[in-house]
């Protein structure tokens, strides 16, 4: 299965749920720029070969993918490193304190900073990194409080976590089906737990520490702590 059909199709399916405050506005970039989103899928996921390690992300920030449309999409790591262009439109209903301005966002996302900064320092080029690995989020959703801050699937209320997962649960298998992964990495305990979940014995399921700003552990050298537990589970890096 295509891996756009997969993204369409979740992101269809996500969009009769609800979420009660504090969630204040629900963002799905793989809709406001799909075309984006298409693009990075089409040119670093579609084609690549099996057997690839599958970084799993939990879900989108508001200034990384919200803006862009790629997994921890941080601006310059999209526009300058994996060369995409595209149009990103206006979400149905925006957050006064999240203004959406696509590949013009000015605000930096430390987590895609850090992600994609260690793959271009470790692998130079996209495409030597993507021959590798693919970097996917589980859910697409951003979920803003009235503030602007992001609030996490996991801190969801049980009944709206359980909807949400059942979906992205469905989603996540059609992925690894169609990439056909080696090994699936979360980043962050989330997202392993996530992956654990789904692909239970059929494919091995480790972790690495998530880049946040919000974790203090990340701020110890993120990129030697990230490359000790990939090489700990028998990921590439070189």
């Amino acid at each position: 299965m295509q891996l756009t059909a997969i993204a369409d199709a979740l992101s269809d399916q996500l969009a009769p749920l609800a979420f009660a405050p504090p969630v204040a506005v629900v963002l799905d970039p793989t809709r406001y720029a799909r075309a984006l989103h298409h693009q990075y899928l089409q040119r670093f996921g579609q084609d690549g070969p099996a057997g690839r390690v599958l970084l799993l992300g939990m879900n989108p920030g508001p200034w990384g993918m919200a803006q862009t449309g790629v997994p921890f999409g941080e601006v310059a790591a999209v526009r300058d490193w994996m060369g995409l262009r595209g149009q990103v439109d206006q979400p149905p209903i925006a957050h006064p304190k999240v203004a959406i301005a696509g590949l013009d966002c000015w605000r930096n996302e430390v987590s895609g900073q850090r992600l994609w900064g260690w793959a271009q320092q470790r692998f130079g080029s996209p495409e030597r990194f993507f021959a590798r690995y693919f970097m996917h989020n589980y859910c697409p959703l951003c979920f803003l409080e009235p503030s602007g801050r992001n609030r996490t699937p996991g801190q969801l209320p049980k009944a709206e976590r359980e909807a949400l997962q059942s979906v992205c649960d469905a989603s996540l298998a059609a992925l690894v089906a169609a990439l056909q992964p080696s090994l699936v990495v979360g980043v962050g305990e989330y997202a392993a737990g996530r992956a654990a979940a789904v692909v239970g014995n059929a494919v091995p399921v480790g972790r690495i520490l998530h880049p946040s700003p919000a974790s203090p552990a990340a701020h110890k050298n993120w990129q030697a702590q990230a490359e000790a537990q990939l090489q700990a589970l028998g990921a590439p890096l070189a």
